[in-house]
């Protein structure tokens, strides 16, 4: 099998290893995987890899060395399980490589969990895998990158209903350009009366993109965070910029009612401590928000919101995303590396065919 390994102290560094497949125990299944999205949020798994503990799900065994999670489609071509039988599909969280040994186990629908030893302890929706049927290249392509990244746009505009806005009159959302970003701009923008200001905060680079398809009611460049209204405000960080966020702080102060970090696409810039005015940054963590949420209203509901959240943006997706296929894992490094060190298209939406 070959994985494409990263080095946990430089996450821009790759490279392709080619390494024996394990055998199967009982109860596995083997898993080639077909097809996955590549974005800044891969980064930031990178980035918080230790932090979070991404780098636990697919362990290396080399020191130094870690595997990026990455989401996508995966299709059994061994089995000693009766959970799963040989030509079934699943969409679900995989390793940057060509194969994955899961220890499946049926939750009932759709739904498989890999029971593997070591992922008990982390976040079971990360474990969770769906049963699907081979779709067209771009329809799984566009599951790929967005699936994910719009179900955590679709939580954090949850959770900030679900907090009431904290009270303020504007929602600013760093680095709007990110998928997740525009799709918490968009979200946002359903909401009737609009109740509170959607901001935008982008590179200069971006801005029109992000005016054109987030609809922001505004959009304001890193350079000019000082032109912000100072007014009861909640900062969305999908970047990690400590720069921008040690400025934004500053000019907002005491109207900062929340401060929110989501992401580290900015990861060179990113500081895991930092003095700051106005109040405490507070890490947003997804699956918090889903364990909330089954809580208030039962198993399945908030499920079926992220799904019908993320694929009403997705049915027009091909107006602000442009589909890249690239094949084969030799293909990664340049993409990855592009993501990695913030030289990406924010139109450009990019899928890894093996």
């Amino acid at each position: 099998m070959q994985r494409i390994l990263v080095d946990q102290t430089d996450i821009t560094k790759t490279q392709v290893q080619e390494i024996a497949s394990a055998p199967l125990a009982d109860g596995q299944a083997r898993m080639k995987i077909r097809r996955f999205a590549l974005t800044a949020n891969n980064v930031t798994y990178a980035a918080s890899g230790f932090m979070i503990g991404y780098w636990h799900f697919f362990p290396t065994g080399i020191e130094g060395q870690g595997i990026v999670p990455v989401w996508g489609f995966a299709e059994v071509v061994e089995s000693t399980s009766e959970v799963l039988e040989v030509g079934e599909r699943l969409y679900g969280f995989w390793p940057m490589a060509d194969e994955l040994v899961i220890t499946p186990q049926d939750m009932g629908g759709k739904t498989v969990l890999d029971a593997s030893e070591h992922r008990a302890k982390l976040p079971v929706v990360y474990n969770r895998y769906t049963r699907s049927t081979e779709k067209p290249a771009d329809l799984e392509g566009y599951q790929s990158l967005l699936q994910p990244l719009l179900a955590t746009s679709y939580l954090l505009f949850d959770w900030l209903k679900d907090n009431e806005f904290f009270d303020a009159k504007q929602i600013i959302v760093g680095s709007a350009s990110s998928k997740t970003g525009l799709g918490l701009c968009k979200f946002l923008a359903e909401l009737d009366g609009r109740p509170v200001r959607i901001v935008g905060l982008t590179s200069s680079g971006n801005a029109d993109y992000v005016a054109a398809q987030s609809g922001a009611d505004s959009v304001v460049t890193y350079d000019a965070i000082e032109t912000l209204d100072k007014v009861p405000s909640v900062y969305v960080d999908m970047s990690g910029n400590a720069d921008v966020k040690r400025t934004l702080h500053a000019h907002l102060a005491d109207e900062l009612r929340h401060s929110s970090a989501v992401g580290t696409s900015h990861w060179d810039q990113f500081k895991a401590k930092q003095e700051l005015e106005g109040v405490k940054p507070q890490f947003f963590f997804a699956p918090s928000q889903i364990e909330k949420r089954r809580a208030d209203w039962g198993p399945g509901e908030i499920e079926r919101q992220i799904t019908a959240g993320w694929k009403r943006l997705a049915a027009d997706a091909s107006a602000w995303l442009d589909l890249k296929e690239h094949v084969g894992l030799d293909a990664v490094a340049d993409v990855y590396g592009a993501l990695a060190t913030g030289q990406a298209n924010a139109r450009h939406g990019h899928v890894v065919s093996l």
